[in-house]
């Protein structure tokens, strides 16, 4: 393989919300660019970057893919990446990875909330982009209306770099707005085109869009500016020179328009990213390349030069049960070759490089060493995991961390087959390692094994990467809420264990009084037997019996808390007294004290984070309001409002959809623990017969 110098590598992610058109542009791109000798389709599940059973089953993708093309002695690295919301976590870590960004808008759906959420992130990354309007081959699209759409969900003004010639099925090339040139397609996919003048029917409409194209360029060069208002001509250099600094500059973005499965209009768009997108020199530029030196937390800068101490970062991990652990990686300085050592200085560790690989789609293809700028993959790593920073021992530097959004659903697993119980932890593990938005753990309180992630068709895929990988069958259902028990007021009862059945028997009593503590304060036993009413080698056995009741539960068998308990009283039998018999009566004794005590149901309290576009907070207020919740106050936000609030977490554990509804998945929330609040009454008394009718079953 041929190492490009670093001004000719183009690092791009191909981004936009699920549907749009990533992954057949992706193929049409390498298609044209002769990476591949034929054109897959998403509908047939024959692309290059949609291989996995699972994205080819549902006709989406699930996990970004990376492929790479040559374009004019360009070396041309493309991650396709997710758009449905579930995925869109992935989205994010791969954007780490690349210097400049595709952006597609459906010119037949607009700009959608997951479009605006991934725009959000190149805009952390401070990535240049260029924006694709697709399907314009479909009917009812327009060109004026998407732009429309760039500049209000983006609040960056979008200029045509091309126009359509024509819509719906009389869209047949694209007018372009540099060369002033009509480009006529041929209608089989290929790609072919003829160069024409502009259509005389189109000529008042090309006028008005290079007009605002120059306009645009000049205004950033008062020299420029002024000979054009005096009627001079702009070169061809001097427009393309002008794109370029608007793009790397954010003060507009480049928009190019066409067909990804017509094959309309994308080599136009490869030679834009060519034009308009950084290189990896560029990009360090715009932001360079800083972490931190693990040995004194000083600021390091590494140049994207050969000649720099060796540095990257991993954006990526593939759990793969054949060639096990995939790494994905992003060198930003210096060189890697193959069969060598490096230091991952995020965990103090060496790992053992063996052989170096490019990925095209699922296709591996070694090479002897890689520079930087460049995207690469290697096998096996042992302790390695995305985020992770590889670098020099001698010279090491830590980057920064990809930071993932919390887990937002949770549901409770369970393997249909029993003696897979001890195999799902390990199986889990491995998925986690690939996927770092999930969250894997056993709940103390109700026994469940818990998986946490971004959706509920997030975890159903999961389950089906663990069936297919790992050969493990699990059932999914909605996990239990921790409620808890306690009492209100004070109470006292008697504990008497005594049976006789022939020879020694059981004898044991206590009395015990119960009391409230404030909330949160847990458990707490006091002993005040006096004058060895209950011998002291007993009294441990009370306790016990105590705590293991708490427990279990009295009114619906949660756990008690809050509560204090005092031995007061008691009496033994000096033959047929034994710890046994304590521990029952003082079991005993709890039960019916907390009857008397006015028991309660506690359910856990949620702090509640809600960022909405201001047009629908009256409707997540009024949600909160309709599900328990109290507002606290609301915040501000950029283009947006955040809502704080609490909330039962019996009401939010199936929020993600009811949010996605209301917003059209604008939406985003954010939850954690707060503490423990009483339980309404007919709640309660529902909870109650639940438990019970449960408990019914079980024993049945």
């Amino acid at each position: 393989m041929v190492n490009f110098d670093i001004e000719k590598i183009r690092n791009i992610g191909i981004i936009a919300h699920g549907g749009a058109g990533k992954t057949s542009l992706t193929e049409t791109m390498l298609f044209d660019a002769k990476s591949i000798d034929r054109l897959g389709k998403v509908e047939e599940g024959n692309t290059v970057t949609d291989f996995e059973p699972e994205e080819i089953g549902r006709k989406i993708t699930i996990t970004s893919s990376l492929c790479f093309c040559e374009w004019k002695g360009h070396r041309m690295n493309i991650i396709d990446t997710p758009g449905y919301i579930n995925f869109i976590e992935d989205t994010k870590g791969c954007l780490k990875a690349v210097d400049g960004a595709v952006v597609i808008v459906s010119a037949l759906s607009g700009v959608k909330a997951e479009t605006e959420r991934v725009w959000k992130y190149a805009d952390e990354y401070e990535i240049p982009r260029v924006v694709f309007v697709n399907k314009i081959d479909k009917e009812l699209t327009n060109l004026s209306r998407a732009l429309g759409d760039i500049e209000k969900a983006f609040t960056k003004e979008g200029i045509p770099l091309n126009i359509p010639l024509g819509y719906g099925d009389k869209f047949s090339g694209i007018i372009d707005l540099i060369k002033m040139k009509a480009l006529k397609f041929s209608n089989d996919r290929s790609g072919s085109y003829t160069e024409e003048e502009i259509p005389s029917d189109f000529k008042v409409e090309t006028e008005e869009y290079r007009k605002k194209l120059i306009e645009k360029i000049a205004e950033a060069d008062d020299a420029v500016l002024e000979r054009y208002l005096e009627g001079g001509e702009l070169s061809q250099s001097e427009i393309e020179k002008g794109i370029k600094e608007g793009t790397l500059t954010g003060r507009f973005v480049p928009v190019l328009c066409g067909s990804a499965y017509k094959n309309i209009g994308v080599q136009q768009l490869l030679d834009a990213i060519l034009l308009c997108l950084p290189s990896p020199a560029d990009k360090a530029k715009i932001s360079p390349f800083k972490g931190k030196s693990p040995k004194n937390n000083t600021e390091i800068e590494r140049r994207p030069s050969e000649a720099d101490q060796f540095s990257a970062i991993v954006f990526k991990t593939i759990a793969d049960p054949f060639s096990g652990k995939l790494t994905i990686f992003r060198v930003y300085s210096g060189v890697l070759k193959s069969d060598s050592t490096i230091y991952n200085s995020t965990r103090g560790i060496k790992e053992r490089i063996g052989q170096v690989f490019y990925l095209l789609g699922k296709k591996q293809i070694p090479v002897q060493k890689v520079g930087p700028g460049e995207i690469a993959i290697v096998t096996k790593l042992k302790d390695t995991l995305t985020g992770d920073t590889l670098c020099d021992e001698g010279n090491p530097v830590v980057y920064e961390k990809i930071k993932f959004s919390d887990p937002i659903i949770s549901f409770a697993i369970a393997p249909k087959s029993r003696g897979d119980e001890d195999k799902v932890s390990s199986s889990i593990g491995r998925i986690l390692e690939e996927d770092p938005t999930l969250r894997f753990y056993r709940d103390d309180e109700t026994k469940e094994m818990i998986l946490s992630g971004m959706g509920q068709v997030h975890l159903e895929v999961t389950l089906e990467r663990l069936k297919r990988k790992f050969g493990l069958e699990i059932d999914m259902k909605t996990p239990k809420i921790p409620y808890k028990e306690t009492i209100k007021v004070r109470s006292k009862a008697q504990g008497k264990y005594k049976k006789q059945s022939g020879g020694r028997g059981q004898y044991g009593d206590c009395w015990l009084e119960i009391e409230p503590l404030s909330r949160g304060s847990g458990y707490e036993f006091i002993d005040k037997i006096v004058g060895g009413v209950i011998p002291r080698q007993y009294i441990p056995a009370v306790e016990k019996g105590v705590i293991e009741t708490m427990h279990q539960g009295v009114l619906a068998n949660y756990p008690i808390v809050d509560m204090k308990v005092i031995l007061f009283d008691g009496s033994y039998h000096t033959v047929d007294s034994s710890e046994m018999a304590f521990k029952i009566a003082g079991a005993m004794a709890l039960k019916k004290a907390v009857t008397d005590a006015k028991p309660i149901i506690l359910e856990p309290i949620m702090n509640v984070e809600v960022v909405t576009p201001e047009e629908h907070m009256g409707a997540i207020i009024g949600d909160l309001n309709a599900k328990r919740g109290k507002v606290l106050g609301v915040e501000p936000q950029a283009n947006s409002q955040k809502i704080k609030a609490q909330v039962p977490m019996s009401e939010m554990v199936k929020y993600a959809p009811t949010l996605h509804s209301i917003t059209s998945g604008r939406g985003i929330y954010s939850m954690e623990f707060s503490h423990y609040e009483e339980v309404p009454v007919p709640l309660a008394s529902k909870i109650i017969s639940e438990r019970e009718s449960l408990k019914k079953k079980e024993e049945s």
